[in-house]
């Protein structure tokens, strides 16, 4: 068994492009193999700045030999009685490169067609092709691999019209000791590798096995996972030093990961002078701007300190720590200039320069926009029944909720928005629950953010992400498959879990409604009506997405949103408890008061049940027990107690069945046959409130 190396040596890559580079590498490398019929050992990927590799192990020294049956015509059309070939038989053969005498009949091997009875046997040919050895398949895969990997942003060099990440500089292929030869991007693969941009040099690799290892030789770590935790290793033991922790950050601990060969972490110091500033300031200024962790102490102040990863050795350490110092101080520098001088102008007074902010064409200023969202948010604080010192807090949030978009230090850290709003308007003396809202109108962010808590903050953010997504349909700019620019998936998947969060029942036609009321008086590129169906059903899209990410059926989602999901707190209870429903013991009942009733019903034409043309007692206790059914079903129903409103219609599995073995429905009378059916289509209507059960398997 051979083990296979590739590697593919480039210019510095973008760190956020590394991981998925290195996962579709694998997937195509296992898909390829698998076409090639090799089955082999375990599939690594490997990757650094400067380098994408593969390690595949325990491969076959060859291709095993490929087999194929082809059928051909009748035994009886091939041969005749006396066994010799037809000319059918002797085409077939020859058309198919094998001889006459190598046929193989399949006695009895399809049914014969027809009135006929019995089976037809047919002649086929068998036909061999010999595996090819690893070492020829692997000259083929290995550049097939390389140029059907894809990025966002590739780029071509040179005179080449081959487009990469980056350029390519070296490639190595090696099936264990012996070079898999291939030119690719102009480069020819052999053995050798590089190094350290500064600390390494170039070495021969004698066997892909030894990969790992010689690469560690001249320092680089080429295991991601064992970077990782070399990384978290070293952060975390300087942190303890100091007495402080740092927080869990994947985000940031795989970009650092993707950005070094070989991590060196090392702490800094933060002058005093600048720990005033509010703490996202800090944090924004040393994550975004500098990739650096910050230290927190105990109470979870934050220490006077940074940690940072090196791409080098430990070697000269004090330079390279006064140099990132010296690097944070001027933007800690820059950021508490930007504090102050925004300090200096209320909150307030910056609302009039919003006028001067176009939101987007055709849809008027930003100014315009916080007059629109803070209609928008009273209408919805009406549907919440906000009042008092609420509605007041919202009416005051939503005058100041983008006013820090005109600030100096939002203009230079705009992943500070709302952030600086809050600080701002506390600093200026605003009520908490103001300052809070406006943070808050701007959650959640992106997946897994916080949500808002506030009444104030909800109302706000609804309206915010409302009026963004209608905004933007109305200028037909929808989002595509892979495409979506604005941020409409994020904006309508936060509305719902903000829904969801605070169980509001609110009507998502009327917010819609409302919504595109505010947007009366500007220009439309997509007729109002069509536009405030697509977003109806983009929102109904987003909620299907987001119960199956909670681990609902899809047939349990599709038989709930076939009734609407005008309510999308109302249509999670109806699915959750339908899913719970269904895994109990009354399911099989429930679907046996359902399912004959509505299959035999559903085509017949609506009417009303006539009592007095009963002809049997199993019509009138059916008749009884189903009215007494809906008076329970529609008492649970106003409580939102679906579970139990589920249970009270699967009560009726033994009238329904008592009905079906006393009546015939389909009878000739067709009055008689009329009131049957629309006592049956009354059985089957209970559920209606529920969930559409015809959309349920099984």
């Amino acid at each position: 068994m051979a083990t296979f190396l590739l590697e593919i040596g480039t210019e510095e890559m973008p760190a956020r492009f590394i991981s998925a580079a290195m996962a579709s590498l694998s997937e195509l490398a296992q898909a390829r193999l698998a076409e090639e019929r090799l089955i082999c050992g375990p599939v690594r990927t490997a990757a650094t700045p400067r380098r994408l590799a593969l390690l595949v192990e325990d491969l076959p020294d060859r291709q095993p030999p490929l087999v194929r049956e082809v059928k051909g015509p009748a035994a009886k059309a091939a041969f005749d009685e006396d066994g010799r070939p037809t000319r059918a038989g002797a085409g077939f053969a020859k058309s198919q490169g094998v001889r006459i005498e190598d046929l193989v009949v399949r006695p009895g091997t399809h049914p014969k067609g027809g009135s006929g009875s019995g089976t037809v046997d047919y002649v086929f040919a068998i036909q061999e092709k010999a595996g090819r050895p690893l070492t020829d398949v692997l000259r083929d895969v290995a550049p097939a691999l390389i140029t059907s990997l894809s990025f966002p942003k590739p780029m071509r060099w040179g005179s080449l019209e081959f487009p990469f990440i980056r350029p390519i500089r070296w490639l190595v292929a090696l099936l264990d000791d012996a070079v898999v030869d291939f030119e690719l991007a102009g480069c020819r693969a052999g053995r050798r590798t590089y190094g350290h941009r500064v600390l390494g040099r170039a070495v021969e690799l004698a066997h892909a096995a030894q990969y790992f290892e010689r690469l560690r030789e001249i320092y680089v770590i080429a295991d991601v996972e064992e970077r990782r935790e070399t990384i978290l290793r070293q952060i975390h033991a300087l942190a303890g030093a100091a007495g402080g922790s740092v927080r869990e950050d994947p985000d940031l601990l795989e970009e650092v990961n993707n950005l070094v060969e070989y991590p060196t972490a090392l702490a800094g110091r933060i002058e005093e002078e600048y720990l005033s500033l509010p703490r996202a300031v800090l944090i924004t200024s040393m994550r975004e701007h500098q990739r650096y962790f910050p230290v927190e102490m105990p109470g979870g102040s934050l220490a006077p300190l940074f940690i940072t990863v090196r791409n080098g050795s430990a070697d000269h350490l004090d330079t390279v720590r006064t140099g990132n110092e010296r690097v944070l101080r001027a933007r800690l520098a820059d950021a508490a200039f930007f504090y102050r001088e925004d300090l200096r102008q209320p909150l307030e007074s910056r609302v009039e320069d919003l006028r001067k902010i176009v939101y987007l064409e055709g849809l008027g200023t930003l100014y315009d926009r916080t007059r629109r969202i803070g209609e928008l948010a009273g209408k919805i604080a009406g549907a919440m029944s906000l009042t008092g010192q609420d509605l007041k807090h919202l009416e005051r949030a939503a005058t100041l909720a983008k006013a820090d978009l005109t600030t100096a230090m939002v203009y230079e850290f705009t992943e500070l928005q709302g952030t600086m709003g809050r600080e701002y308007a506390t600093a200026g003396g605003e009520h908490p629950a103001v300052a809070q809202a406006i943070y808050e109108h701007y959650l959640p962010r992106f997946a897994g953010d916080e949500l808002p808590a506030s009444p104030a903050g909800c109302a706000l953010a609804l309206a915010d992400k409302l009026d963004h997504v209608a905004a933007i349909f109305s200028q037909n700019l929808l989002p595509s498959g892979s495409q979506d620019p604005y941020a409409l998936r994020r904006q309508a998947l936060g509305v719902c879990h903000i829904v969801l969060a605070g169980d509001f029942h609110l009507s998502l036609s009327r917010l819609v409604a409302w919504t595109f009321e505010g947007l009366a008086g500007f220009s439309f590129k997509l007729e109002e009506q069509v536009a405030q169906t697509e977003v109806l059903e983009f929102f109904r899209s987003r909620v299907r997405g987001l119960f199956l990410e909670r681990g609902l059926s899809y047939d349990t989602v599709e038989a709930v949103l076939s009734y609407g999901c005008d309510d999308i707190a109302d249509v999670w209870a109806r699915a959750a408890a339908l899913q719970d429903f269904r895994a109990g013991q009354e399911f099989t009942s429930l679907m046996a008061a359902y399912a004959r009733p509505h299959h035999l019903s559903k085509d017949a034409p609506a009417g009303r049940v006539n009592p007095s043309l009963f002809r049997d007692p199993a019509e009138e206790d059916l008749y009884r027990r189903c009215l007494a059914s809906r008076m329970e079903v529609e008492r649970y129903m106003a409580g939102a107690d679906y579970g139990r409103a589920l249970g009270a219609i699967a009560g009726l599995a033994g009238p329904v069945d008592n009905f079906f073995n006393a009546v015939m429905v389909m009878v000739d009378d067709p009055e008689l046959k009329q009131n049957r059916l629309a006592l049956l289509q009354e059985v089957a209507a209970l559920t209606a409130s529920v969930a559409d059960l015809s959309r349920l398997a099984g």
